[in-house]
Formats: C-alpha cells, sequence, structure tokens
C-alpha cells in the first residue's frame, strides 16, 4: 500500500514514517546531549536509536511511550498530507510549484513556532507533520538529487533567500523514456542547474510542452510526450536508483528543520514538543466556585498542594495543569501552565460566591473548555454538586471525549443518601453518561466524606496508567470478568462504582478476597457509598485475575495498572485509488461497511499484537479484526462489522515471541467508547487563519440514503463569532455540502489554538455524528526580502512613471 511521494507503508522503502522518525529521534538525542553536558553530566549516545533508549539517554525513561505516541501523531498528520490534498500540486512540489510549496512550509514552521510561544504543543505537532510532508516530497520529486546535490537545499526553510534558478514554463525539461528512464531529464537542465519537478494530474494529460511528468500507472501526464516520470517514491519508481539518496538527503533536510525550530524555541521547549521530560500525567481540574461549594473547593486545594508537592521531581510530576472554574451564568476562563506554583496559585485563588445548591450550573461548558486545552488522552476531574444546566453540550462534550480520548471523573457531592446508604440522584443522570463514555467514574459522595474519594485522583492521574479491563452492566448482572495480567505491570487497582454491588477477587495464585474484607491479605478496599477501589497488595501477580460481580444494580468496573506497554489507535480511511493509503478522520466510523484502525504499539519495541478485537461496552460481544504488520510498531486493522451500540477496543499481544508462557503475554483495553453512525461527516482545513480575517471551512455529510434531513450544530472552544447552515438535506448521491465561518478578532494572539466540532444529527433519530478540527490562528509570513525590495523597487517605478506621464 503506497500514496504519493515517499511511501507511507513499505517494507522494501525508506517511508515518510521512517523519514519523520529518524530525524525527531536524531535530533532530540543531539538536544538532550547539549543538555546534559551543559548540567556537566555524561551523555552517551544511544545504539540503536529508539524511543526508549533515547528516553534512558535523556534520563526520563518514563518519557518513552509519550515520545513514541507524538512520533507516531506527527507522522500520521504527515500522511494526513496525501489522503486530503493529493489534487493540490503545491503540497508536493509538483508541477513546478516551488515558490507556492516553499510558501507552505514558510507559513507552516511559523505555525509550528507561534503554537510553541502560546505552548500550544498538539497543534504544533499536527502542522509540524503536515510541514514535513511538503519538505521531504521536494526531494522525491524535484530534479535536485539528479543535479548531483547529496545535502538538504537550504532555501526551502529559509524565506528570505530567493528560489535562484528556476526552469520556467516554457523551457523543456524532459525527454521521452519508456522502461528505463534513469536519463530522461535533458542534459541542459542538468548542466544549467535548473531546478524542475514533474507534473501529475488523475484526470487530464495536459502539461506544459516538454515538460517532465511525475510518472506511474496513476499520472495521465506521464502517457503524453515527453513520457516517463522522475519520481524517486520507492526503488521501483521511474528513478528508483536514486531514491534511498532521496532518503537520506529527505531526512537531513527534516532534521534542518527541526534544528531551525529548536533554535526559535529553545531545548527545553524542544523536548517539550516531542515529549521528552514529560511525563504523561496531567493535573486537570474542572471546579465548581457557586456559593455551596465551600468544603469543595476546600478539598480541591488540599489534594492539589498534595499531588504538585509530593510529586515535585519524580516521573509522575505533572507535565501541564489545567484549572477552569464554572457556576451560573459563567465558565471559564481557563487556567493552563506547565509551572506547578503558577498552578497552585490558582487554584488557591478560587472562592465560592453566588448561585445556590439547587441550582444548576454551566457545568459541562467548563468541562468542555476543559477538554479543548488539556493535552489529548488526560484525567480530568470535575467537582460539583448541581446539575448541568446546559445540556444542550452533551453532544458536544462526547465528541470531544472520543477525539482526545480523554478520561473525565465526576465528583458529585450531591447524593441521596446519608452516611451508610446511598441511591443515586437522578439529576446526575448527564453526569453518570459522560463518566461511562469517557471511562471516567461519576462518584456521588456528601462532602464531609469528600477525602476518602478524592485519593482516587491522586491514584489516576499518574503517568503510565494503562487500562487492562473495563466494562459496563446497566442492569445490574451476576457475573464474572476474567482478564491477563503481564510482567509489566504494577499498582494492579480495581475501581467499581455502584449501589449494592458485592464483588470477589481471584488472583492467579488462587487467592481470593471478597468486598466485605477491607484489609485482607490479596488487597485494600475502600468503600465509600458507590465508589469502590480495590488496591492490589505489593506486586500484581502476572497471569488470569478473575472479578466476580454481583449485583442487580447498575455498575462499572475498571482495572488499571502502571506499565510501560500500552496501544494508541485512530479510525482511519483506506484508499486504493488514486494513490493506495490511508489518512486518520476524527469522526464517528460509518457502520455500512468495514472500519479500518490504525494501531501503534508503545513499548520497549518487542510488543506484537495477536489479537484486536471491538468489545460491546455493555455486553459480552465481540468482533474480530484482521491484522497487517505495516512496519514500526504499526498495524492495520480491518473489522468488517462494527458493534450496534457502544464499544471498546480491546489487544492482547505478546512481549516475546519466542516464548509461549502465559506470562509474556498481555492485555490492554481502550479507556473511551466509540460507536458507529450511518453517516460521515468530513471537514478539511483550507488555507491560513489569520486575525481579523474571515476563515471558511467546508464540509460535508455524506450517507447511502438520499434526501436525508440532518440538523447541523457547530462550536468553536474560542467562543469566536461563528455561521454556519441550521440543517441540511442530502441529495440523491447521499451527500449534502454546507461551510463554517469563523470570524478571529484583529487582537486574537497567533498560536492561540481553537477546537472546532461541527455536529450532524439525522432527523428523527439519535443518529449523530460529528468533524472534529484542531484550528489556531496564524500570524502573517512577510514575503522573502528579495521579493519585499522588488515589489517596493516596481512600485517606485509605476509612481515615477505616473507622475511624468501625468
Amino acid at each position: 500500500m503506497n500514496i504519493q511521494a515517499f511511501k507511507i507503508i513499505s517494507t522494501s522503502s525508506n517511508t515518510h514514517q521512517n523519514i519523520t522518525r529518524a530525524a525527531i529521534l536524531q535530533k532530540s538525542a543531539d538536544v538532550c546531549r547539549d543538555l546534559i553536558l551543559q548540567q556537566g553530566g555524561n551523555f552517551v549516545q544511544p545504539d540503536p536509536l529508539t524511543a526508549e533508549s533515547l528516553a534512558e539517554a535523556c534520563r526520563s525513561p518514563a518519557s518513552a511511550s509519550i515520545l513514541q505516541f507524538i512520533i507516531s501523531y506527527v507522522s500520521i498528520r504527515n500522511a494526513w498530507v496525501d489522503g486530503r490534498h493529493v489534487l493540490d500540486p503545491e503540497y508536493h512540489f509538483d508541477d513546478e510549484s516551488f515558490e507556492q510549496a516553499r510558501n507552505l512550509i514558510t507559513q507552516g514552521v511559523s505555525d509550528v513556532k507561534t503554537s510553541l510561544k502560546q505552548k500550544n504543543y498538539w497543534y504544533a505537532r499536527q502542522r509540524l507533520g503536515e510541514t514535513l510532508h511538503t519538505l521531504q516530497d521536494f526531494y522525491s520529486h524535484s530534479n535536485w538529487i539528479e543535479m548531483g546535490n547529496r545535502s538538504p537545499y537550504s532555501t526551502l526553510i529559509k524565506p528570505i533567500l530567493p528560489l535562484d534558478n528556476l526552469a520556467d514554463v516554457k523551457t523543456p525539461t524532459c525527454s521521452s523514456c519508456d522502461v528505463n528512464c534513469t536519463s530522461n531529464i535533458l542534459e541542459t537542465i542538468i548542466t544549467q542547474k535548473k531546478l524542475t519537478s514533474g507534473y501529475f494530474s488523475l484526470t487530464s494529460s495536459y502539461k506544459p510542452k516538454g515538460k517532465c511528468s511525475h510518472g506511474g500507472s496513476f499520472d495521465l501526464t506521464s502517457q503524453v510526450e515527453p513520457k516517463g516520470g522522475i519520481n524517486k517514491d520507492d526503488p521501483k519508481a521511474a528513478h528508483g536508483s536514486l531514491h534511498f539518496v532521496a532518503a537520506d538527503v529527505a531526512t537531513a533536510a527534516t532534521t534542518d528543520l527541526l534544528q531551525d525550530i529548536r533554535d526559535t524555541a529553545g531545548n527545553v521547549e524542544f523536548l517539550r514538543l516531542m515529549g521528552i521530560l514529560q511525563s504523561s500525567s496531567v493535573l486537570c481540574f474542572v471546579v465548581d466556585t457557586s456559593a455551596s461549594m465551600t468544603e469543595e473547593i476546600a478539598e480541591v486545594k488540599r489534594i492539589t498542594s498534595f499531588i504538585i508537592d509530593s510529586r515535585r521531581g519524580t516521573v509522575d510530576e505533572p507535565s501541564t495543569y489545567v484549572l477552569v472554574p464554572f457556576n451560573d451564568p459563567g465558565f471559564g476562563p481557563v487556567y493552563k501552565t506547565t509551572d506547578p506554583d503558577v498552578f497552585k496559585t490558582e487554584v488557591n485563588a478560587l472562592s465560592a460566591s453566588g448561585g445556590g445548591s439547587d441550582d444548576p450550573e454551566m457545568s459541562l461548558s467548563g468541562l468542555w473548555l476543559a477538554l479543548a486545552a488539556a493535552p489529548v488522552a488526560s484525567e480530568i476531574f470535575l467537582f460539583t454538586d448541581a446539575e448541568p444546566k446546559d445540556t444542550e453540550l452533551k453532544s458536544t462534550v462526547l465528541a470531544v471525549i472520543e477525539s482526545t480520548k480523554s478520561t473525565v471523573n465526576f465528583v458529585l457531592t450531591n447524593p441521596l443518601t446519608n452516611t451508610t446508604r446511598s441511591l443515586s440522584n437522578p439529576v446526575n443522570q448527564v453526569y453518570e453518561d459522560l463518566a461511562v463514555a469517557s471511562g471516567g467514574l461519576a462518584i456521588e459522595i456528601p462532602n464531609q466524606l469528600l477525602a476518602n474519594a478524592t485519593s482516587a485522583i491522586n491514584d489516576t492521574s499518574i503517568s503510565s496508567l494503562v487500562t487492562i479491563l473495563q466494562t459496563v452492566r446497566d442492569p445490574g448482572t451476576v457475573e464474572p470478568f476474567y482478564f491477563l495480567v503481564d510482567t509489566s505491570v504494577r499498582n494492579l487497582t480495581f475501581y467499581i462504582t455502584g449501589n449494592s454491588t458485592q464483588f470477589t477477587i481471584t488472583a492467579p495464585s488462587g487467592q481470593s478476597q471478597s468486598s466485605g474484607q477491607s484489609d485482607g491479605s490479596l488487597a485494600v478496599i475502600q468503600t465509600v457509598l458507590n465508589f469502590h477501589m480495590v488496591q492490589v497488595k505489593n506486586s500484581s501477580q502476572p497471569g488470569w485475575w478473575s472479578i466476580y460481580m454481583n449485583s442487580t444494580q447498575p455498575y462499572t468496573l475498571k482495572v488499571t495498572g502502571k506499565s510501560s506497554i500500552n496501544f494508541q489507535f485512530d479510525f482511519v480511511e483506506v484508499y486504493q485509488a488514486p494513490h493506495p493509503g490511508y489518512t486518520v478522520f476524527k469522526s464517528r466510523p460509518r457502520n455500512d461497511g468495514n472500519v479500518t484502525l490504525l494501531l501503534s504499539m508503545l513499548g520497549s519495541g518487542s510488543e506484537v499484537p495477536t489479537v484486536v478485537l471491538l468489545a460491546e461496552a455493555s455486553g459480552s460481544g465481540f468482533h474480530t479484526g484482521l491484522l497487517e504488520d505495516v512496519g514500526n510498531g504499526d498495524y492495520l486493522v480491518t473489522v468488517t462489522t462494527v458493534p450496534k451500540g457502544e464499544f471498546f477496543v480491546l489487544v492482547i499481544g505478546q512481549t516475546n515471541s519466542s516464548s509461549t508462557s502465559a506470562y509474556n503475554f498481555f492485555q490492554r483495553q481502550s479507556s473511551t467508547q466509540h460507536r458507529a453512525s450511518s453517516f460521515s461527516v468530513t471537514a478539511v482545513r483550507n488555507g491560513t487563519w489569520f486575525p481579523g480575517q474571515l476563515f471558511s471551512l467546508p464540509f460535508t455529510v455524506a450517507t447511502s440514503n438520499s434526501y436525508s434531513n440532518y440538523t447541523i450544530t457547530a462550536r468553536n472552544s474560542g467562543q469566536y463569532n461563528m455561521t454556519f447552515p441550521s440543517s441540511l438535506t442530502t441529495g440523491s448521491d447521499g451527500g449534502a455540502n454546507g461551510v463554517v465561518e469563523l470570524s478571529a478578532p484583529d487582537n486574537a494572539t497567533a498560536g492561540t489554538e481553537v477546537i472546532l466540532t461541527i455536529e450532524a444529527t439525522q432527523s428523527g433519530t439519535n443518529d449523530t455524528n460529528y468533524a472534529f478540527l484542531r484550528l489556531a490562528v496564524s500570524r502573517a509570513v512577510a514575503p522573502p526580502a528579495g521579493l519585499a525590495l522588488s515589489l517596493w523597487l516596481s512600485a517606485g517605478t509605476l509612481l515615477i512613471s505616473l507622475v511624468i506621464n501625468k
């Protein structure tokens, strides 16, 4: 499976992923080395250079998994360019579009730098991947390598320098070739060092007379004189003999661009961009500040100080802190920092005022802002004693939870309870639904027992936390659950929510303990009304564990541990034409055909998935996927049918294929529930969004049914002015198009990140889907100095001419 430019998936060529991974690892190693040497330490260059060995050499072993995660994310955004811009020549240096392509690189690098200045790391990583794709394509699609160059064309990342000696549109550049195209670039082009690139089209054979083509079976321009192509995308391409040379130079160019970003951002911020010197731990609080919340706010202050003070300087010290207050009618602002003392100051400034215990609050609005601001896969805690006033935001919050794979826990101090017995408060149903969907907890507890529940915050906000098992039963059942614990797992913990719930846990040794034993030989069980936390003593025993649940009331069960072995995944769209490949989409998959996941293993590199399932969240059914190894620890997983309701992704794998011991097998599960839809919503960011300008973003609703009606809702986390159609009706082809128009104020800060969701709901049903986009306001990039001077001289000449002819 390959796509335009260096391949995305290949075992015989150097891919965009390989190029990106190698450059990020090497440049990060350079930065770590310089920092450690400046501190008087000793840096040992890792060999081989992997995410795990680099994290160890950087004295930050806990950051190995997040470094792998970020490399994968940047690579995915790199591949996204081919999926969404395959027909746009400037994204690939096709059609001799050198100025336009260089402008894309210049704007992309600027976006990365301004986002880093605002500490919006995820948007910076997104734009980095997209920009690297265009830069890397230059070395495969142009004749830079054929002219004998073996080092990068530095002008591409230096916008103040002019692009010299470009072949103009009237200059012939190629002769025809058939089987052997190694010498089809005209000798005059090579000797005169004229820069050219191949033309490419899927729909037309037209190209300027005498011009080179990209080449390949889908390129119609290569079928007319001069025939053939010049791309070096793989060893079998038209100029495939130079493929590995081009890939090496593209790797060096990628490293140079990373160095340019480092020079601007500094060493520490560069490493933060790559996830090094960070743990995966995030401390994110969403707090009700109404008058009745005095005791809860005091507990938030206490647990904040405890976590910050106890983890400072450890591998579990949070890398990011987020605080969002809310009440009625207000919510926000977002306080986001990497400085624990600044965060502690903001939390200590919270006070309870306004509103009352019976008044609904703007809780979902505060949660929405927190989800938009927090890093992906964050653990978020919301404290309130009131029902939500803004329930219309539930679907938007669900969309952001699914897209970011964040977990939301609710601490609800409004139970229908005394200190010995509880019943679920019906006003908390929205919170319970969101907790279940995200894999979090909904803890109902009186405020006098609050400290008993906040211990869960300390335990669930550590780094390298993995989910081993998670399930929901509504109504409750009497049922055993079995799961596998591998040798890497520490801090094995069970979280159970539900009223009148009894259970028995059994270890691989046969040792067991019931819920009535608070401190047994196997575990310590803490019970506070509807919440049970079971912490296994000593080291977790590897092998098969079980928990026997006995309850007729609804309950949730989650089993976690601390481990370096985990996985990440995204739903992808696989296409065979015009260039076979895949692109990630941030929405729900369709339920009327195959669903494909891109699965990336995180760990030491020896972990191999053997079974991937879509497991029903509230049942025992599952759908098995077909695995395809695509290299670098990545796998395409194709499932022919999906569950009708909510589902988790469950991965069973082996850490050492040479052994069949049960101890070498592992089990991991996604925390977030997902679901499929009968239709899709897609949107693609085109162009650049500047302060004071209207930014148009087209989107499409597509289904297999014609003339279906959909209600449309769009929201942006910047709360900027926005217009969009309130409804759409699909045509006979099952498609409907709309446009969202966003307007950033004139004083919007460059690098400001905005999360946009476009939601569609099919009329008369509960079927909803969405598009999730991460946007940012950009800084206008000045034209190259030479161009600016030329324009100035041209303007001056015109003025003089006007004066003379007046």
